[in-house]
Order: structure tokens, then C-alpha cells, then sequence
């Protein structure tokens, strides 16, 4: 196969499901509480599925402690740029700060990365993935509810979140497996490949359900463009510099490990979904909507340019 027909072959499955998506929107294929269902379905079920096979397969260095605690700093920091950036260029919405840190790995992430690099080396994107949770299961919900019209942060409720997620709960089920050597101490039994036929049996349509999704929450409409480009340029910029300072440290410590192609993915992607839950007013709502819309089609342009590259 040439490489032109590689590149087709990687990117056109992608733009079609998410036109696929546009398209049940448009014509009304799909109700918003199906899509709803949809999103539901992946993070709870085939998501941790991916996730559990992921960590349980992996084998566990050092490197596998360290990498998640400089993931987390590295979106501390992109969040302290955030704010810096809106004093500086005098932006006016109290997000753009968490509009420049976080990754929606869950909602797209692991879908692009599989796309490109296959299933065989998820475990590489969720080592990098797995700070970057704990970031926004922790320091950043708190942050945002802390800046809420409340006022107040329910502590409680956001560990009982976090420790509940599945998504939670199979990456340390993984890792329990996986680190005990559980998982290989099986292969002779014929377990471990029960195991995988199982976890790779549910997690098939992740990236399908991710992309159809994703597609039908593309609006473009009404979109106020040069807050919203400002907004994204911003992000792009400060996480091109923590990117290359991140590869820089791994490549110095770590030389044998290429994690690179992981985190061009991971820096690529918008930020949460999560957060125009926490916008408190409409034109906030429609400002945060307008970053993760465009902020969604970069990822989509960025995908592309990795995949020419390959």
C-alpha cells in the first residue's frame, strides 16, 4: 500500500463517522438523549474496558509513577499560563484559564490515538492520560466550583465522584493486575486471553460511538469567531511550549522510551466537555461551547497533520 492510500486509509474513517454524526443531527436521526445514551455507553462501559486491558497488559517501571505526577504539573501549569495570558491580552471570561489546561482524552483522545497507532499501544497514551485525570478529577473541578456563582466547593462530592468513575476504577483495577503480574502469571492457563478476547470484545465500538458523538455536537453556528480563535490560539500556544518541555525532560531521563507520538496526540485535543456544565450564564455557555467546537476541529486538523507525518 502506498502512503497516500495509508493516509486515506487513517483519516477518511474518521471525517466520515463524524459526518455521519452532523448528519443525524441534521436530519434528526438521533435524538440529543440518544446521543446522550451514547456518551454514557463509552464512558462507562466500553471506555474502562479499553482502559483495564490497557493497564493490565503493560508491565510497570518507575517511569510509570513519575510520568502521571509530571502529566498533572504540566496542566497546573498550563492553567497558571491560562490565567496569565487572560490579565495579560486582557480577555474577559472568567474560563479562559481552564480553557488552556485539561484534555477530553476520554471523548476523543483514545479514539484518535487508535486510529493512528492501534490498539497495541493504548498503554502508552494512558500513562500519559492517567495524570492528566487526576488532574481534572481533583485540583481542576475544585477550581472551577470554587470560582462558581456559589462560591463553594463540594470536596465530598468530588471524591465520591472520582472514586466511583469506571473510568477510575479500571485504570487502578488495570494496574492492580497488570503491576502484580497477575496478568501474565495467567497466559499459561488460557485466562488472560479469556481476559483480552473479553475487554477487546466490548471495547470495539469505542472509537466509532466517540467519533459519532462527537460529530453531532459539531455546531459551528453562531459562533462568536475572533473571541473564540483568540481563546484557542491561546491554548495552542502555551501547550506547544509545555509539550516540548515535556518531551525534553522524558527524552533527558528516558531516552529508550518514546512516549512522543502519545503526547502529540494528548496535546492536540480540546479541553474537558465537561465545562460548559459549569457555565453560569448564557453568553458563558455559548463562549465555552465555541472554544471546545473549534478547539475539537483543531484536533481533527491536528489528527490529520500526524497522520501525514505518520
Amino acid at each position: 500500500m502506498n502512503r497516500a492510500a495509508e493516509i486515506i486509509q487513517t483519516i477518511l474513517p474518521v471525517v466520515t463517522v463524524l459526518l455521519i454524526g452532523i448528519l443525524c443531527r441534521r436530519k434528526k436521526l438521533i435524538t440529543r438523549e440518544g446521543i446522550n445514551a451514547l456518551k454514557n455507553v463509552v464512558v462507562n462501559i466500553t471506555l474502562p474496558a479499553v482502559l483495564l486491558a490497557a493497564f493490565a497488559t503493560t508491565t510497570y517501571t518507575f517511569m510509570d509513577i513519575v510520568i502521571p505526577v509530571l502529566m498533572f504539573f504540566v496542566c497546573l501549569a498550563a492553567w497558571a499560563l491560562g490565567k496569565a495570558a487572560k490579565g495579560f491580552l486582557k480577555m474577559e471570561s472568567r474560563f479562559v484559564p481552564y480553557l488552556t489546561t485539561g484534555f477530553e482524552a476520554g471523548m476523543l483522545g483514545y479514539a484518535l490515538f487508535t486510529m493512528l497507532y492501534g490498539s497495541g499501544r493504548t498503554a502508552d497514551f494512558a500513562r500519559i492520560d492517567l495524570g492528566q485525570v487526576l488532574f481534572v478529577f481533583t485540583l481542576y473541578k475544585i477550581l472551577l466550583s470554587h470560582e462558581d456563582s456559589k462560591g463553594k466547593a463540594d470536596l465530598g462530592g468530588l471524591l465520591k465522584e472520582m472514586i466511583l468513575s469506571p473510568i477510575i476504577i479500571a485504570i487502578v483495577c488495570g494496574v492492580l493486575i497488570g503491576a502484580t503480574g497477575l496478568y501474565q502469571a495467567l497466559i499459561p492457563s488460557g485466562i488472560s486471553g479469556i481476559f483480552t478476547a473479553c475487554t477487546d470484545f466490548v471495547s470495539a465500538p469505542t472509537s466509532m460511538l466517540i467519533l459519532l458523538t462527537i460529530g453531532y455536537d459539531l455546531v459551528f453556528s453562531d459562533i462568536p469567531w475572533a473571541a473564540t480563535a483568540k481563546v484557542v490560539a491561546v491554548r495552542f500556544v502555551i501547550l506547544m511550549i509545555l509539550r516540548f518541555a515535556l518531551v525534553g525532560i522524558l527524552h533527558l531521563f528516558w531516552p529508550e522510551v518514546n512516549l512522543t507520538p502519545a503526547i502529540n496526540v494528548m496535546f492536540i485535543l480540546p479541553p474537558p466537555f465537561v465545562l460548559p456544565v459549569f457555565a453560569d450564564d448564557a453568553d458563558q455557555r455559548v463562549y465555552v461551547s465555541s472554544a471546545l467546537s473549534m478547539s475539537t476541529l483543531v484536533s481533527i486538523i491536528g489528527f490529520a497533520v500526524l497522520a501525514v507525518l505518520g
